[in-house]
Parts: structure tokens; sequence; C-alpha cells
């Protein structure tokens, strides 16, 4: 399993902001890895662009504080799961997730649009 989980600029938080948050963290085989975004500075269309860069690169589970309804679909398409975030560093996230304690997403917002 390929774990994605957004992070802050400090690259230990989880941001608030999937489309455009600065850095992802992979996790793989316990090897965890920080990639740039390529979606961050985008014009329009981040939350898609972000999307099928997780699923580009081959990640099978999403944890997020929160995301839009058209990378939701992107990740229900790939088959992706999405679980929220319930702590705030990624790392505790991830404890969470091994240990079975992290909710899946259901509810997905219509997207911010530039709003933020």
């Amino acid at each position: 399993m390929k774990t994605a989980i957004p992070l802050d600029e400090n690259k230990q938080d989880v941001c608030i902001v999937l489309a455009r948050t600065p850095f992802f963290l992979f996790r793989e085989n316990g090897t965890d890895t920080i990639v740039e975004n390529p979606a961050a500075q985008a014009q329009s269309g981040a939350g898609i662009q972000a999307a099928q860069f997780l699923v580009d690169s081959g990640v099978t589970a999403l944890i997020t504080v929160r995301c839009g309804q058209n990378a939701a679909d992107v990740f229900h398409a790939a088959g992706m799961k999405i679980y929220r975030s319930v702590h705030q560093t990624a790392l505790e996230n991830l404890s969470a997730l091994e240990a079975g304690a992290l909710p899946e997403l259901t509810q997905f917002h219509g997207g911010f649009h530039g709003a933020l």
C-alpha cells in the first residue's frame, strides 16, 4: 500500500488544503518520501491535477482533512481509499491508519475555485 498525506511548509503537519498543499508525504513499505505538489501553483483545476498526480504516483490510500468532490471523483475512479485526518502531524495519522483508527472521509465539498 502506498499512502499519501498533504503536508504544510514545515513538512510535518497535515495541510488542510489538499489541492494546493506545498508537499505530499508518500509512505510505501515503511519508507517515507516527501515530494513537491506539482499542482500547487496551478491557475485552475488544482484539485483534479493534484488528484491525478497522486493516482499516477500509485497512491492507494490518502489521509486528508478535507477533499473536493472533483478530486474525490478521481480518487474513487482509481479505487483509492480516502481517510480523514484526525491528528495534526502526518506521522500521528500514519500510526492511526496502521492501527485501524482513522475513519474514512465520506463528505466532500464543492471546491473553493480560487476562494482561499
